[in-house]
């Protein structure tokens, strides 16, 4: 059984008088430790599925399972406490706590769990250093770069020990080197932790450090490269006799 199971989902939003699909049908087995990236155009549903998968919308129609449970089925209750357990989530803008050192930045998804403080303590400096950031402890985000912010956002992604970490456009906002930093310490902590990973990306380069890559266009999910990943005109002509 695969870690994430998306099984049929639609999702449709009112515009004006206009109904949209972002998602029509679509199904998707994540394995644990898999490393997903996700492409397409700019209003094709990405950040849909990517915040169903964390929880954050229901699907219109359709199921989605994360280690068994049915998380479409969840009350709000139940889904904010599983959500605090078993997710991270990676944003584009950082969004963390200005008022807030790096620590206590990466320490807030704890606070919401039964743990002792030694406990949140250790975990800390873990994922703190995980990304490299153990001497930036103590600093606020206006005295830390775009890079390493970002690298907080991902030491509190982590720090949960969460089943899955959604990131999305984790690289928009940085420049070509700092985004390639960030793509490998993603990959690291891929391999590493065996973190399962979803990553939305409008890069076309940043989507090839997954394990697979999946395109939405017109609310259907493709793959198009990756493991498993079989052209189209190679699939043709082992299935044409020689």
């Amino acid at each position: 059984m695969a870690l994430i199971e998306i099984r049929n989902v639609t999702k449709q939003y009112r515009k004006g008088g206009e109904s949209i699909t972002p998602l029509d049908d679509v199904s998707l087995d994540i394995e644990q430790g898999e490393f997903i990236s996700l492409m397409g155009a700019s209003g094709t549903g990405k950040s849909t599925l990517l915040n169903l998968i964390a929880s954050i919308d229901r699907p219109d129609r359709g199921q989605i399972f994360v280690d068994g449970i049915e998380i479409t089925r969840l009350s709000r209750t139940k889904l904010a406490n599983w959500r605090a357990a078993n997710l991270g989530y990676i944003f584009q803008t950082h969004n963390l706590v200005p008022v807030l050192t790096a620590y206590e930045n990466v320490e807030m998804p704890l606070l919401l769990l039964p743990m002792s403080s030694s406990e949140r303590r250790k975990r800390i400096e873990i994922a703190l250093s995980a990304v490299d950031l153990l001497d930036r402890a103590d600093h606020y985000p206006r005295q830390m770069s775009g890079g390493q912010e970002q690298r907080v956002g991902i030491a509190r992604a982590i720090v949960a020990h969460p089943k899955v970490v959604v990131a999305d456009e984790p690289t928009g906002d940085l420049d070509p080197v700092t985004s390639d930093q960030i793509l490998d310490l993603l990959r690291r902590l891929n391999d590493q932790l065996n973190v399962t990973l979803l990553m939305v990306t409008h890069d076309a380069e940043a989507a090839q450090v997954a394990d697979k890559q999946f395109q939405l266009d017109h609310g259907k999910l493709v793959q198009t490269g990756g493991k498993g990943f079989v052209p189209l005109s190679s699939a043709t002509a082992q299935a044409t006799p020689g």
